[in-house]
């Protein structure tokens, strides 16, 4: 605003400086990102902003703008942002060692909770924001050496809230993207951030449009837009949901009334039509920017007033534009900030990024979902500092304060609806950081039609886990049914128990090479129908030699990457087994995705290349996914081989999307792989939809195969991998 005046000893005419104008951004969730639509619309008036606090949601579109990102940029950014992935923790399965995704598909459900001798534990919220904070880091970057948030291009407050106390905690120094994330830090939802030696959650809880900050750091003018929900009308509350939303609101509604209070007729309030929209709604970007941006133009008279000339804004612009002080900079030093349990060698050991050199965030963040992976802790984050040396990267590994023993489980179920039903229901317990090099103690446990123990022990042999030692005992019961032209004729028992210990070592990130030997025993008993086998115990004892790739994006539902595995079993007598022979099995996955279509091969063999390997060691194929038109077993003998074909596309929305698709299956089973023919081979051709659930793909299929039988199954938790293991 302009203010001439009459100076009567020069008689001239003086601009007053212009006044300074506070940009305000409450809390909303997804619906913050009308807040960027506002902020288009102040740049097409060229208004300036002296200075930005914001709340939660608000802080993060105040963080971005104060750090001289443009509007078009943070537009883009929220529109390619994968959301979801800032509500779950786990980086990804390709950021799993590989032991790891040996037994995800058995053990899938991991929700957190850990036990001890004290009891059972679970952590401050649903996710503990690990992957929260890589997107804040990377969103941040270019200010990541900024400590004092008063030398951003424009001074920035974050809000946050005392989680012992509940008052405001006013953020105006530190990591960037730690300030937003403690703002936005959701009660229940995201664990607190620990933070000077307080715990801080989503500042809407104590002030979300924090009006009175920007008064208090020189504000002439306030802009505040405020998008906090309305109270719901009590024939609204009907639901256990809208009730609990109800008493959040309360929260955040009450503490903004108090600061409309302070807004004055020489400030402007927005407030952007939201109705329809909610705080999860983050898909919706582009219509929220719209939404901002035409309750901001409603207000173009009141904030006319605050334009300025096409240089005052041009020098505004300049300022704005501060060259990116993290890329190509060099780390001075790397400082580690680690728990107890585990020595800093771990994680030094994992850390490519060396002192002396440029900074690669890519390497690194990808390092830090590695460490992320193993399970250790509750999040990993880097952040820079300047030092008369240069930068400073600390690495910040935060021990789970639920650990360091977790529980996880799991579910199968499939059925024919033929009398062929299948299901079980697993538990396991992990025992981790047992010694300084980080051994771990697994125990699972699975009841129901296909019985399973197994307890082991992993030795890392050095802190980067490049090499290891297992040792486990497994239980298991395997009954099947054994067919001939189509017709069962026997139902068999074979239990196992054995013993096993291998070393191995790790070949990247993605595969692993073990060499081991286990002794045991089998027993097959012929529960029902012909005798087909000798019953009674049959000692084993054999070597192995495995060699797995296994770069899939999930164990389930895979969209991209590939498994290929092989494995060498030789049992002779020599090693106390009753059999003498030597089989290879081996299986290769490929799968590929494009926009929402998905292509998956699958090859897969078992062969015995010398000897006699008995029933108890049977190759089977039939059943879900294994030459789906046949019965599970229908097909056995000592080889067995399998091609498959799938192609899937991907329906509805991000939350909860359906798939449905069409599979070719072809492949037998023989005496010896060498009486193998084209003509021989059995073909199933299948129909399938389903849905993608936190237990794994709960499916519906119909299949038909070439000697015109049809089979229907309903499975739940079947995965690709599982057919090697």
């Amino acid at each position: 605003m302009l203010v001439f005046s009459a100076l009567p000893v020069l008689g001239a005419v003086q601009e007053e400086p212009r006044p300074k104008v506070g940009l305000v951004l409450s809390g909303g969730g997804a619906k913050g990102m009308a807040h960027v639509g506002v902020l288009r619309v102040l740049e097409e008036m060229k208004v300036p902003v002296d200075m930005v606090v914001g709340t939660s949601a608000g802080s993060a579109v105040a963080a971005l703008y104060a750090s001289g990102m443009s509007v078009d940029e943070i537009e883009q950014r929220f529109i390619d942002l994968d959301w979801l992935s800032s509500f779950r923790d786990d980086p990804g399965r390709a950021y799993k060692p590989v032991r790891r995704k040996q037994s995800d598909w058995r053990l899938p459900i991991s929700p957190g909770i850990g036990v001890d001798t004290e009891g059972v534990h679970v952590g401050g919220g649903l996710v503990t924001g690990q992957n929260l904070g890589l997107i804040l880091n990377e969103l941040t970057r270019d200010a990541a050496l900024v400590d004092d948030f008063d030398q951003l291009p424009i001074p920035f407050r974050a809000i946050a809230t005392d989680l012992e106390t509940g008052v405001e905690v006013i953020i105006g120094s530190g990591n960037l993207a730690e300030a937003i994330r403690a703002s936005m830090s959701i009660p229940g939802v995201y664990a607190p951030v620990e933070r000077g030696g307080r715990l801080l959650v989503d500042g809407g809880v104590a002030n979300n449009l924090p009006v009175s900050v920007a008064r208090d750091m020189g504000a002439d003018i306030i802009i505040a837009v405020d998008i906090t929900d309305p109270l719901l009308k009590t024939d609204e509350l009907k639901e256990a949901f809208s009730v609990v939303g109800q008493l959040t609101t309360l929260l955040t509604r009450r503490n903004t009334e108090d600061q409309l209070a302070l807004i004055t007729d020489n400030d402007v309030l927005i407030r952007p039509a939201l109705e329809g929209y909610g705080s999860a709604d983050f898909y919706d970007g582009p219509v929220l920017f719209e939404l901002g941006a035409t309750a901001a133009r409603e207000h173009a008279v009141e904030l006319n007033r605050l334009t300025v000339s096409a240089e005052e804004w041009q020098a505004f612009r300049d300022g704005l534009e501060q060259p990116a002080e993290s890329v190509g900079q060099k780390v001075a030093r790397i400082q580690f900030k680690a728990g107890r349990r585990l020595s800093t060698e771990f994680l030094k050991e994992r850390i490519r990024q060396k002192e002396g050199e440029v900074l690669d965030i890519e390497q690194l963040e990808s390092d830090l979902k590695r460490i992320y992976g193993l399970g250790y802790y509750e999040t990993v984050s880097w952040s820079l500092r300047p030092s008369e040396d240069g930068a400073i990267l600390d690495i910040q590994a935060r021990e789970k304060r639920w650990g360091p023993n977790y529980l996880s489980f799991g579910l199968n179920y499939e059925d024919n609806f033929n009398g062929g039903t299948q299901f079980n229901l697993a538990s396991g317990l992990r025992m981790t950081e047992l010694n300084r090099l980080g051994a771990e103690w697994h125990t699972g446990v699975q009841l129901g039609t296909e019985p399973w123990v197994r307890t082991q022990w992993y030795q890392p042999l050095d802190f980067g886990y490049e090499r290891f030692a297992v040792i486990g005992l497994e239980h298991n019961r395997d009954e099947y049914s054994v067919y001939e032209n189509g017709t069962r004729i026997s139902e068999i028992d074979v239990t196992r128990t054995q013993v096993d210990a291998a070393i191995g070592m790790e070949l990247g990130g993605d595969g692993e090479i073990r060499v081991g030997y286990v002794r045991g025993s089998a027993r097959v008993e012929d529960s029902v129908g012909e005798k087909v086998a000798p019953s009674g115990r049959i000692n084993q004892g054999y070597a192995k030699v495995q060699l797995v790739h296994d770069s899939l994006s999930d164990s389930f539902y895979p969209k991209s990457g590939a498994f290929a595995g092989i494995r060498a079993r030789f049992e002779r007598p020599g090693l106390g087994s009753d059999r003498d022979f030597d089989s290879v099995t081996s299986m290769l996955l490929g799968t590929t995705s494009w926009q929402r279509f998905n292509i998956t091969g699958l090859l897969f063999t078992e062969q015995v290349v010398s000897g006699e390997s008995g029933i108890e060691n049977a190759a089977r194929l039939g059943g879900f996914r294994r030459l789906s038109a046949y019965a599970a077993g229908e097909l056995s003998g000592n080889d067995a081989a399998l091609a498959a074909a799938y192609a899937r596309r991907e329906f509805g929305g991000p939350f909860m999307p359906w798939f449905a698709g069409v599979g070719f299956e072809t492949g037998n089973a023989w005496d010896s792989i060498d009486d193998a023919r084209w003509n021989n081979l059995v073909r199933s051709w299948s129909l399938f939809a389903g849905v993608d659930t936190f237990v794994g793909p709960v499916q519906f299929s119909v299949a038909y195969n070439n000697e015109d039988d049809w089979t229907a199954y309903m499975n739940i938790g079947f995965s690709f991998t599982q057919l090697f293991y």
